[in-house]
């Protein structure tokens, strides 16, 4: 089939849902498709065999769009809507594959011709709105109403976890929505590539606990520091931080300043992806902090397959992948994240047995073959050729 994909976000930039996308074009070439990706103006130059990416030229000097809501992106996704339906006029697409907000993009040019709208959910946009600015929670019910409108003209809905498949498909049809987390990766560095060795960093020898991602308030670092305070001096632990841009970076050192932690924590700002494993590979905690949501991050499914024990939050972004068997989960506060420190610095047993049960669920059903497969399944029931080499559905549940 040929596809256009509508990515409303800088592309490629190492963050979850770019990198998701990145995965879901390559997949989808794999599998003999041709793809128009359709993105913003911003990002590095990748290559995707078999996909063509056409970039949108906004004007008004638009330049580093930020991560979620803004005037910027609302700018941006003007001109994108402007540049699918010119898309859409000139090509002959069988689907419109759109991420997040693009999807109404994709049902306003359905006017122009006659192709199928898949929506890759990635979030419950009215209630990231609505958590952002509590002011606008008297828009919470109107901008259900839309997403429920959106999920219910889309033929195919793509949600990135269990919550948001609920939330679908009680607007809907299940037969429609086809769960489609993320990958489970942590690839080798490649040649050349530069990496430290974290544990060198420090002056006194302890476990070592790593937390990778931004550092917007809704991650908690906040919380993972003042728990590091609390830890008792017989039963130390490092902590490396890789993430965050240059402003937050330095802001959270002095932090660890005033909490008197500042010989146990470093800041290393970002690195490169592809080193992502070799890091994870490094420590003997990962630690996911974050204070609300409901889909699962990106980097979750990476500690999973690092095989290095977990120690994150339950709340449903994590529960809903992550119990007992595979992770130390804890209330988001900071006297049980420090408990839950404590329990896996002592316990080296534990931390094996979390970390190996982690990747094996990670692999099973969090890997490429899995998430390809699950792909091809969902495409399947939009095509117009009967698919042969699609599994049972239960063989991914």
């Amino acid at each position: 089939m040929r596809i256009l994909f509508l990515a409303p976000h800088p592309f490629f930039v190492e963050r979850g849902t770019p990198i998701a996308v990145r995965q879901a074009v390559t997949v989808l070439c794999e599998q003999g498709h041709e793809v128009d990706l359709l993105t913003y103006h911003e990002g590095a130059e990748v290559e995707i065999p078999g996909a063509r990416i056409l970039r949108i030229r906004p004007g008004f000097g638009i330049s580093n769009v930020p991560i979620g809501f803004s005037a910027k992106k609302l700018v941006c996704d003007a001109w994108l809507a402007a540049a699918a339906l010119r898309q859409v006029r000139q090509g002959d697409y069988d689907v419109v594959h759109a991420v997040e907000e693009a999807v109404f993009i994709a049902l306003a040019c359905r006017a122009a011709g006659k192709f199928r709208v898949v929506y890759d959910m990635d979030s419950l946009m009215p209630d990231q709105i609505a958590e952002k600015w509590p002011a606008a929670r008297v828009l919470l019910p109107p901008l259900q109403w839309f997403e429920r409108q959106a999920i219910r003209r889309a033929d195919l809905i793509l949600p990135v976890c269990q919550a948001i498949a609920e939330r679908a498909e009680k607007a809907t049809s299940a037969a429609k929505v086809h769960l489609l987390p993320d990958v489970a990766f942590a690839p080798d560095a490649p040649d050349g590539c530069e990496i430290e060795d974290l544990r060198t960093l420090f002056v006194t020898p302890a476990p070592l606990a790593l937390y990778v991602g931004n550092l917007e308030r809704y991650q908690g670092i906040d919380l993972l520091l003042e728990a590091f305070r609390r830890l008792p001096p017989e039963e130390a632990c490092n902590l490396a931080v890789i993430g965050g841009t240059p402003e937050m970076v330095s802001g959270h050192r002095a932090k660890t300043s005033g909490l008197k932690i500042a010989e146990r924590v470093r800041f290393l700002g970002q690195r490169n992806l592809d080193a992502l494993g070799a890091y994870l590979a490094q420590a003997d905690i990962l630690c996911s902090p974050r204070l609300k949501g409901v889909n699962t991050p990106m980097k979750v499914y990476g500690y999973m397959a690092s095989g290095r024990a977990i120690l994150a939050t339950d709340i449903l972004s994590h529960s809903q992948v992550l119990d007992s068997e595979c992770a130390v989960l804890a209330r988001p506060d900071p006297q049980a994240i420090c408990d839950g420190l404590r329990v896996l610095i002592r316990d080296g047993g534990l931390r094996a047995r979390l970390g190996t049960n982690a990747a094996t669920r990670a692999r099973e059903l969090y890997g490429p073959a899995a998430f390809a497969r699950r792909l091809e399944r969902a495409y399947a029931t939009i095509s117009p050729v009967p698919a042969t080499s699609v599994p049972d559905a239960a063989a991914l549940q």
